[in-house]
């Protein structure tokens, strides 16, 4: 009908460990559909690692309640209005799970699909030096090739990105959580609400798009 406009789709593509990713995600996903006309999906990036690494590991099993973008589903991407990725932090850079994802786009860089649209980063590391904003750094180059938009955070969250009286991941670049070394420590309440605040943020750049 003339007049009406489409509902935009933005997809949130993580990879988990432990859950601290993924708990972000979820809280990314309750800001992104605040907004009016806009509608997220979770998909979960596919697992690399095989289950005997992984129970060495102690990483739990990953649950069918969100489905994973395997590489024969790519063509979901194209359908987006704008991306965000989460992935936790490996040595400064993101994670081989979600590198593995990305170096699979090739048939959608050969045809532009993603070019223009809007995309973000979230992170988890276990520690506060642990690459956060490296993390991001590093990862720009994909959004550069595909010709993607880098929407960061910038300084949106107001004063609570000044707040030095407790530990706390995310920064300008996007919002994050510190596991700590033992993974035991979840995302904090103010680490929560700043991935909520970027899922809103993300959002209403992308419905301001034509």
């Amino acid at each position: 009908m003339e007049g009406v406009s489409k509902q935009k789709k933005i997809i949130i593509l993580f990879y988990s460990s432990w859950g601290h990713t993924e708990t972000l995600a979820k809280e990314i996903l309750e800001g992104v559909n605040k907004v009016t006309g806009v509608k997220a999906e979770l998909w979960r990036v596919p697992e690399t690692m095989s289950d005997d690494v992984l129970a060495k590991m102690h990483i739990p099993k990953k649950t069918d309640e969100i489905p994973v973008l395997s590489y024969d589903k790519l063509d979901e991407l194209e359908k987006a209005d704008g991306i965000l990725f989460g992935f936790p932090t490996r040595f400064g850079m993101m994670c081989a799970q979600m590198k593995s994802l990305v170096d699979a786009t090739g048939g959608l860089w050969s045809k532009g699909t993603l070019a223009g649209k809007p995309a973000g980063f979230f992170f988890s590391t276990s520690t506060q030096g642990g690459g956060q904003e490296t993390t991001a750094f590093t990862s720009l180059p994909f959004l550069a090739h595909h010709g993607m938009v880098y929407v960061p955070v910038g300084y949106t969250f107001g004063k609570e990105l000044f707040n030095t009286d407790e530990v706390r991941g995310g920064s300008p670049w996007g919002s994050g959580s510190y596991s700590g070394a033992d993974g035991k420590r979840m995302p904090s309440e103010l680490e929560l609400k700043m991935a909520k605040h970027q899922g809103e943020y993300f959002a209403k750049f992308v419905a301001k798009l034509s």
